[in-house]
């Protein structure tokens, strides 16, 4: 059966950066390291990790904002051949979808930027001038985005054996399983490529297209 949607990580994926979080943390010079630990001993829920590192970046700038983020997560690049991939896909009438633990800032640059077609990813909530307020908006569960995916593909009335899946890290893990065809895109950790059906190496995201439409892609 052929693919109809690809569901794609976005963090190493889709944007040349291990993480959208880490790279606020690193613009503040902060580190996230006890609230991650927290977060998959089981001791904070997916909100209150979202709050733990909003925090760690209110300590640094109180007033910090939806503007401030953005002209931090605006100097992430896309990952080359990512605008590519995705127009080469849309051109074969396959759907498209981000599934991300990420900030939902930078996906809908990229959903804009790549055409993607539906974009899912965690936000941040703020006040009517735009300044966090420290709360978080969750939208992908960081421990089971399978839930989303199959929320998505049941939007789309689209089976799992016509849909593709794309992520690098652990947390990918579940929408490979809930998908036909999951491929690693530069595994993280090896646990990564054992799940995943195909791994693709490289810095360009164009190779994961000969597992999707076949070499004859042109």
């Amino acid at each position: 059966m052929s693919v109809r949607l690809v569901l794609f990580d976005m963090d190493g994926v889709l944007v040349d950066t291990v993480s959208s979080w880490v790279a606020v943390h690193r613009h503040f010079e902060v580190s996230n390291e006890e609230n991650t630990r927290r977060f998959f001993e089981g001791e904070i829920d997916e909100l209150e990790f979202i709050r733990s590192d909003v925090g760690l970046w209110k300590s640094r700038k109180s007033d910090v904002s939806v503007h401030d983020l953005k002209g931090i997560l605006d100097g992430i690049p896309l990952m080359k051949g990512a605008r590519e991939t995705v127009q080469a896909l849309k051109r074969r009438g396959i759907k498209t979808a981000i599934i991300s633990g990420g900030i939902d800032l930078l996906a809908n640059r990229v959903k804009k930027e790549t055409g993607i077609d539906i974009s899912m990813a965690n936000g941040l909530g703020c006040d009517e001038k735009g300044t966090l307020t420290g709360e978080g908006i969750l939208r992908v569960k960081i421990g089971d985005k399978g839930e989303t995916a199959r929320s998505v593909m049941s939007s789309l009335n689209i089976g799992r054996d016509q849909c593709a899946s794309v992520g690098d890290t652990k947390t990918d893990i579940p929408l490979f399983r809930s998908t036909g065809i999951g491929i690693a895109f530069n595994p993280a950790q090896s646990e990564v490529e054992e799940e995943a059906d195909y791994t693709v190496r490289g810095s360009d995201l164009t190779g994961i297209l000969d597992y999707i439409i076949g070499a004859d892609r042109q």
